[in-house]
Formats: structure tokens, sequence, C-alpha cells
């Protein structure tokens, strides 16, 4: 390697980690909202089911920021639009610092959920674009590891933050890494071109018309609230129903960052296997493991045990859901990846709205696990309605379909550059394909 390839890589490297860290910035903000409920609730002088509004505010954020800034956004230079979301989100963040009031606290979460989706979808493209076709499935991954790492790192650094010098500080160090990332976007990421993904309105009226994706957006609006309802309300479950002390929390959340990122692991190895029996038998998992941090968590540390067990067996349901969520889109699969954190976040406002009506309603802390069997019981049934429809229609799946392109195009592309030729750039909608398809396509239908 010479050095003109080994500076070559090295700026896609750090390009690529200039984007993680922008991920990082968001898996951090937020999660940790959950990890200082108790310090916003008596900052703003409210109960904490009411503060947590803040919670679903900004998972409705997420939810309308999806298709409004992708299609604002689609004509934008990617650079410059991955700059102005991290931008955004700094503001956004910081100005949750300096709120006095619960009303302007929801209102500013909401505009600060509208730059996640957007983000995460448009700097998955940016890194799949800077590496040749073969190592794209590891540059998204590694775009899209700074939300697991936030969640072992960011969430429960800035809960102790906030613990010690109170929750706007959380927020503040969550406004400093948006900068930081809005930064490293500018410095090392070179200029790509506008994605014009707004003209595939064709595919957007297809995608929405197939049973397969209510069917599967319903499963993920449902049965992910699960955890949320359980996640939410976890500091003040911690110290008054486990009886511990508020100084361990971060602990719980270190806990539930490092399941998390474990069972994203698992989940990936497991859709090699099978997508649809991954996700049909981890949702039968995640009602088990939920009613098992019900019965844990009055027994001190016991707890942690059930909410390791929470956030593993989820995030195997997560990961495969955001899978099978692709291979039912058709020819949208572009539009499915960007969904599938829609749908999570719209899981996240039930989660968390459900689990604070039942401790309004005067049940205790430990009320929102019951919630989230529930939820997850009624996330399994939508599940095994989508099988039986998959079987009934005998659909494939088009993942695997895309799979057998995305081969087929990149055996091309070595024949042409082993003749000597260069073969000509994918196109943007070609490039997320190769992504998803490789990724995605073994085990992506019902076997």
């Amino acid at each position: 390697m010479n050095a003109l390839e080994q500076d070559s890589r090295s700026r896609i490297a750090l390009a690529i980690f200039a984007l993680a860290i922008g991920s990082f910035a968001i898996g951090t903000t937020e999660f940790v909202t959950m990890g200082v409920l108790p310090e916003i609730s008596q900052g703003l002088g409210v109960d904490e089911p009411t503060a947590a509004h803040g919670i679903t505010s900004y998972a409705l954020g997420v939810v309308v920021g999806v298709p409004v800034l992708t299609i604002l956004g689609a004509r934008l230079p990617r650079k410059a639009f991955l700059i102005g979301l991290m931008a955004a989100y700094s503001l956004f963040n910081l100005l949750t610092a300096f709120v006095d009031s619960y009303e302007v606290f929801v209102l500013v979460r909401f505009l600060d959920g509208f730059p996640h989706g957007a983000y995460f979808g448009l700097a998955s493209l940016a890194a799949a674009n800077m590496v040749p076709p073969i190592r794209r499935g590891r540059a998204v991954a590694s775009v899209i590891m700074g939300l697991s790492v936030a969640n072992i790192i960011g969430v429960p650094s800035a809960s102790w933050l906030g613990q010690h010098l109170g929750w706007r500080a959380s927020y503040v160090a969550c406004a400093l890494l948006a900068a930081a990332a809005a930064a490293m976007v500018a410095v090392f990421l070179k200029r790509q071109p506008a994605t014009h993904e707004g003209r595939g309105t064709g595919a957007a009226k297809r995608f929405f018309s197939s049973a397969q994706v209510w069917i599967t957006l319903a499963a993920g609006s449902v049965g992910f609230g699960g955890m949320f309802a359980i996640y939410s309300y976890v500091a003040t479950t911690v110290t008054s129903i486990s009886g511990l002390s508020s100084s361990v929390v971060p602990i719980f959340l270190l806990a539930f960052g490092l399941g998390m990122t474990l069972g994203t692991w698992i989940g990936g190895e497991l859709a090699a296997w099978s997508v649809y029996k991954s996700l049909l038998f981890a949702s039968m998992g995640t009602v088990c493991v939920m009613f098992l941090f019900w019965v844990s968590s009055p027994y001190g540390w016991f707890a942690i045990v059930g909410l390791f067990g929470v956030s593993t067996v989820s995030s195997i349901t997560v990961t495969n859901l955001q899978l099978r969520l692709m291979d039912v889109a058709g020819d949208a699969s572009t539009l499915g990846a960007a969904m599938s954190h829609a749908v999570l976040n719209i899981g996240n406002a039930v989660g968390a709205a459900a689990g604070g009506a039942v401790i309004a309603a005067g049940y205790s802390y430990r009320a929102p696990a019951l919630v989230a069997v529930g939820l997850a019981f009624i996330g399994l049934l939508i599940i095994s309605a989508s099988g039986l429809l998959e079987r009934k229609t005998g659909n494939r799946g088009s993942a695997a379909v895309a799979a057998d392109e995305a081969r087929a195009a990149r055996a091309a592309e070595a024949e042409a550059k082993s003749d000597g030729a260069v073969a000509p750039a994918a196109d943007d909608a070609a490039a997320v394909g190769d992504v998803e398809a490789s990724d995605t396509s073994a085990g992506a239908h019902i076997r």
C-alpha cells in the first residue's frame, strides 16, 4: 500500500468516525432523560409521569422528522445537510438545559427529535458511498455502533453528571457532543451530492399500501413499547422498589447498554439463520424477561439481572424487526430502513406513556413492568399474524432477491476491474440496496 492509498483510507476512517460520533451524541441524548427523570421532575415542579412526556414528545419528533426532513433535504448536499442536522441537535439540547417550564421542555424535546432519524439514514448512506461495495456493510455498522457505545459510556456518564451537577448539565454535555460531531463532519467528510430520494413517490405509495408493512410497523410500535415502559422509569424503580441508592443508577444504565450491545450482535448472528424465526422467538423471550424484571425488581441488585435480560432480548427483537421491515418493503427498502427508526420511537412514546399512566393511576413503580409484559405479548401476536399472512401469500421477500442482484453486480464489477476497466459508480439507491441486501439477505424470508 503506497502513501497515497494509506492517506485515503485514513481520511475515510476519520470521516466514518465523525459520523459515528454523531450517532453517539444521538444515542446519549435519547436515553439520558430516563437516567435523570427524577431530577427533571423536581426541577420543573411536576411528577415523574408528567416529566416523562418529554420522552414521548422526543419520540414523536423522531416520527414526524423522518419523512419531513427526508423529503425537504433530498436535494441538499449530504455533507451540508449532516452538519445542519447535528448543529440543530446541539442547539435544541442546549435550549433544553435552559428551559424553565414543563410546557417549553416538552416542546423543545419534540424539536430535538426531528434530526434523529434523518441523520441515521443520511449518515449510513454517506458511509456506504465512501468504501468499496464489499465493505459497505461494515461502514454502516461502524456508524450505527455509536448508538450502542452511547448506552455503555455516554448515557451512564451523562446521568452521573446530571445527578451531581443538576439535570441541565446532562443536556449541556449532549449539546457539546453534537457540536463536536458537526465540527468533525465538516473537517473530515468530503462533499457528497444530494440524495434526490424525494422522487421515489411511487415506491413510497407501494410501501404504505402493503399489508405486511403495516403489520410489521404495528408489531414494532406496540412490542418495542414494552422495553420503554420499563426503561423510562428505571431510575426511580431502582431507588423506590429495589431499595438502592441513586448513586447506583448509572451502573444499571451501564448494564442496560451492555445488554443492548450483546443483543444487537446476537440478533445479527441469528438473522443469518432466519429473520422471521429470530424475531418470533425473541418476541417470546421478551415477554419472559420482562416478567422476570417484575419479579426481581424488589430484590435489590437482583433487579439488574432482569434489566440486563430485558435489554439483551429486546435488542435481538429490534435488530430483526428492522431487517424484517426492510424485507417486506419491496422496492422501497431505503424507506423501510428509515421508517424503522420512526417505528422504534413510536414504541418509545407508547411505552413511556403507558408506564406513566399506571403510575399516575396510583400504582407503584413496579407496575410498568407488567404493562411491558402486556405490550410485548401483543407485539408477539402481531408478529405471529405477519408470519401466517406470509405463509398464506407465499412471498419470498424482497431482501433475498436484492441480495442476488447485489452479488451479481459485485461479480460484474470485479470482472471489469480484472480486465482493467473501471466499473461505473453505483447510484444512491443501489448503494443502500447493496448494504441492506448484503446484511439482511440470509434468512430474510421464512424458511
